[in-house]
């Protein structure tokens, strides 16, 4: 079953976190996304990392209280597959920042969609098509997005 992991910037996005005025498009590309995961037979994938990040935006960007912020990450957790940031993954992402000079918390989420055998990380965070240990990362939110995540999402 193809893989796609979703970075921190995309969850934000679906919870409707706006970082600037014109996020309103990206938070409505984000909850497509969402609903096309729910329909269709590929999985979505989530590093831990990126959950821990999430919680931190939607307390200190959004003022959602923990409770409540804790209680979304839950439902991510139920939603997705989730990849721990074992010492397999902390060592792969340490390569990663080390070859392609990758923030370590951003090459985090990238290794752990590799560990998760995905074909796709949705983030912009990274340069659109970058590819590292056969995941390509693919901006949900380009004018044109990736022919083959259009194919796999149906989009």
């Amino acid at each position: 079953m193809p893989g796609i992991a979703l970075d921190t910037n995309v969850l934000a996005y679906a919870e409707g976190v706006e970082r600037a005025p014109d996020d309103a498009a990206k938070i409505l590309v984000s909850r497509r996304l969402m609903r096309e995961f729910d329909g269709s037979r590929t999985k979505s994938v989530i590093a831990v990392q990126a959950l821990a990040e999430l919680h931190n935006v939607l307390v200190t960007r959004s003022r959602v209280p923990p409770p409540k912020a804790s209680a979304i990450i839950r439902l991510w957790i139920d939603r997705a597959e989730i990849v721990e940031t074992s010492a397999a993954v902390l060592g792969a992402a340490l390569e990663l920042t080390a070859a392609h000079h990758v923030p370590i918390f951003d090459a985090i989420i990238l290794a752990a969609a590799v560990e998760g055998r995905c074909d796709f990380l949705l983030s912009e965070d990274f340069q659109e098509g970058f590819a590292w240990r056969g995941v390509v990362v693919a901006n949900p939110f380009a004018a044109a997005p990736h022919p083959r995540l259009v194919r796999l999402l149906s989009l």
